[in-house]
């Protein structure tokens, strides 16, 4: 299992593949409530979800 994949995504209950949104790292205070709520959320990712599951 890879380490660092891991500490990136998450796995649902039904199988999905969830990733966090990108850009929330620092400079929050440059960036309106709205586009800091929106990447609180987990996003689904699609392309790519054989090459992860494979190295999980």
């Amino acid at each position: 299992m890879k380490k660092s994949l891991s500490k990136r995504i998450k796995i649902s209950k039904r199988g999905k593949i969830l990733r966090r949104a990108m850009g929330q790292n620092h400079c929050l205070a440059n960036k309106r409530t709205v586009q800091k709520k929106r990447r609180k959320t987990l996003r689904g990712l699609l392309h790519g979800e054989k090459f992860i599951k494979k190295h999980l």
